[in-house]
């Protein structure tokens, strides 16, 4: 690999002392109301980096409508919520499950235990992305709440080496990744309700940024008409009554109808093709 980077040793604004002192001290309500009140500063850091979260996903969406794929890489809460969000775009938009992948230093034990020494090899990422065959038609993005996560850190740094469009998302301005990414998403929502606990803002913060990109992506991809999830897989109770409704509003059919049309075809959108195709 190629010339690392030194990794910063001062103290970040995730690691930075609470704005509470004494929290064993405070009564329930109290707590309840002081984490509230620092939540409630999470989507106004989010807002200030929208234009950058813009730019990041204009550059992803011109890969991806040429086959690419979306890779994330994270450590602990973030790698977490990078697997999260993959997971969730098969079944909401009918995409295959290669379209974004998520990957945790630690692999899938980290999902449910703690691992925490595996985010401190800086070649590991880069070794797990060759795997899928990664190429320059990709994307990776690193989520790193400090910045400083070596794992994350290695893995966009080799991606970029290697022709790879490169973006992170951090909480840390001046940070390590924020330097080595492409295109850089600096999300700054203070330090932590509990001093460094960055499952709290932090980890708030990055599954907004998330919940943007992908979907904002998706509808970009053709997979939502108006405001509704045609493509989505109707695998359980739920998702079958939401998409009969959507078929029973385009097509005025009655209920039955349009949930036999579903089952038989497999996504709203299918179903909507057959029954024009063949019966209007």
């Amino acid at each position: 690999m190629g010339k690392q980077t030194e990794i910063k040793n001062k103290v970040s604004i995730t690691e930075s002392p609470s704005n509470f002192e004494n929290l064993d001290k405070m009564s329930v309500s109290e707590l309840l109301t002081s984490i509230n009140e620092e939540d409630s500063k999470v989507h106004l850091a989010v807002a200030k980096a929208l234009p950058q979260i813009e730019t990041l996903i204009n550059h992803v969406l011109v890969r991806m409508k040429k086959g690419g794929r979306l890779f994330y890489l994270g450590a602990g809460t973030s790698g977490r919520l990078g697997v999260l969000d993959a997971s969730e775009i098969p079944p909401s938009f009918g995409v295959p499950d290669t379209y974004v992948i998520g990957l945790i230093a630690g692999g899938e034990t980290a999902l449910r235990k703690a691992v925490e020494a595996a985010e401190d090899d800086p070649n590991k990422a880069w070794k797990e992305l060759e795997i899928f065959n990664i190429n320059t038609k990709d994307s990776v993005i690193g989520i790193a709440a400090s910045g400083t996560t070596p794992y994350v850190i290695g893995g966009i740094q080799k991606a970029r080496e290697n022709g790879l469009l490169t973006g992170c998302i951090t909480c840390n301005p001046d940070s390590n990744v924020a330097e080595v990414a492409q295109y850089p998403i600096i999300v700054v929502v203070g330090p932590e309700f509990v001093t460094g606990s960055t499952r709290m803002k932090a980890g708030t913060a990055q599954k907004m940024v998330l919940n943007m990109i992908t979907t904002t992506l998706m509808i970009k991809l053709g997979r939502v008409k108006g405001n509704k999830m045609i493509n989505m897989r109707p695998t359980n109770k739920k998702l079958i009554e939401r998409g009969t409704r959507m078929i029973v509003e385009e097509l005025d059919i009655q209920r039955e109808a349009a949930r036999i049309l579903l089952m038989q075809h497999g996504s709203v959108k299918k179903a909507l093709e057959f029954y024009r195709e063949h019966y209007q």
